[in-house]
């Protein structure tokens, strides 16, 4: 009980001070559901309007050598592609982003073509460069389109039924649900900003309230009374986990509504209360994870600027499962549910898919997630035990 008493009074010091630095405050809690919404939706909208922009409207394409093949010219406008002349340096112009794409007609294009033997054209672009992909798409899909079109007519001139080109009918069947195709484009960038908004949501206060009262000569008073150093690291986690709880549930609060309001992208995310439920549930442990190593570090640290300098590598650690994912796709299997990040990534995927978790994944991930920050919380009570941490400098 009054282990319990200290921990809650070291609390209400903690937030107290924080609260009388209202700009920190409204970082705290603000920074993440004004500026992560904005950021994914904007970038989402962004991206639709593009594609959208360069699939609807027409597509101009420089063509060397057109006078070489006029019907393809002509089946090409059909298409909404329209051939222009191309400029002097054409490859120059390519890599100067002054063209998307470009079309070259092979100089004995006719000459094959009358002959029966495959014309030659290439197709121009640079392939880094992400604006010429869905032109390039299009002009390609659209020559693909033509070449099929004559070959059946080459074969019914002849007598024969084009379907004997075609000795495998290859077809598909997509089982992944509309909503995980809704979802793909979320789920790039989604788990890995709420990800870091748990990481390090409680880092103001707990960087304040160790590194900042260590640098302020403010720790060895309140290290100098009888409560128990475990009820005093408690405390000061116990009050950061509250500030990053918040800023947490309002991030995800406003992904809610920005979703509900936008009229594209923000659609495809899912803002039900059971999935807003199980991504705050999810997210939980890697908050007490972060806030109780962020305490580890900045109990090291001589300075607010030492323990500061830390938030930069750490910001690093969620990007790794994300880019790994994207490289190096693996299957979902029980054991990714027990590593930190990766679990909450793969739990992540899942509620944005609309896929059901199992028991057996909560118990572990759980298991593992809040294990791992008792770890880390011991070992920063094991350093607040060090004497050394009351002085500065």
């Amino acid at each position: 009980m009054i282990m319990l008493k200290t921990v809650l009074t070291v609390m209400r010091k903690e937030l107290r001070d924080l609260s009388r630095d209202r700009r920190t405050l409204f970082l705290a809690l603000f920074l993440g559901p004004l500026l992560y919404p904005a950021l994914m939706l904007g970038m989402g909208s962004l991206a639709e309007k593009r594609a959208r922009t360069q699939l609807d409207t027409a597509l101009e394409v420089p063509v060397l050598g057109a006078q070489h093949a006029p019907n393809l010219m002509a089946f090409l406008k059909t298409q909404a592609i329209v051939p222009k002349d191309p400029p002097a340096d054409l490859d120059a112009a390519i890599r100067n982003q002054d063209i998307d794409v470009a079309l070259r007609i092979s100089d004995n294009y006719a000459q094959d073509w009358r002959e029966g033997r495959p014309a030659l054209v290439e197709v121009i672009m640079d392939s880094t460069r992400s604006d010429a992909e869905i032109p390039a798409r299009r002009l390609t899909a659209a020559l693909n389109g033509y070449s099929r079109q004559v070959g059946a007519l080459r074969l019914l001139a002849r007598g024969i039924d084009p379907s004997v080109s075609m000795p495998v009918n290859v077809g598909s069947q997509d089982l992944a649900t509309p909503e995980a195709k809704r979802g793909r484009l979320l789920s790039v960038l989604l788990p890995y900003l709420l990800i870091l908004t748990s990481f390090i949501g409680g880092a103001y206060l707990i960087l304040d309230a160790t590194a900042g009262e260590r640098e302020r000569q403010s720790l060895e008073p309140l290290l100098a009374t009888p409560a128990p150093r475990s009820a005093v690291v408690s405390g000061k986690i116990a009050a950061a986990c509250l500030i990053g709880a918040i800023s947490l549930l309002l991030t995800l609060l406003a992904f809610k509504l920005s979703a509900q309001l936008s009229p594209g992208v923000g659609r495809q995310l899912n803002v039900t209360f059971m999935a807003m439920v199980q991504m705050l549930f999810i997210l939980l442990p890697m908050l007490f994870i972060g806030t109780s190593l962020l305490t580890y570090l900045a109990a090291s640290a001589k300075s607010m600027k030492e323990a500061q300098s830390h938030i930069t590598w750490l910001m690093l650690l969620p990007m790794i499962p994300t880019f790994a994912l994207m490289v190096n796709p693996i299957k979902t299997q029980l054991w990714q549910f027990a590593v930190p990040f990766l679990a909450q990534n793969q739990l992540l995927l899942k509620v944005i898919r609309h896929e059901p978790i199992s028991a057996q994944i909560w118990g572990v991930y759980l298991l593992a997630g809040f294990g791992l920050a008792i770890l880390l919380w011991y070992a920063a009570v094991r350093r607040y035990h060090q004497e050394r941490l009351a002085i500065s400098g």
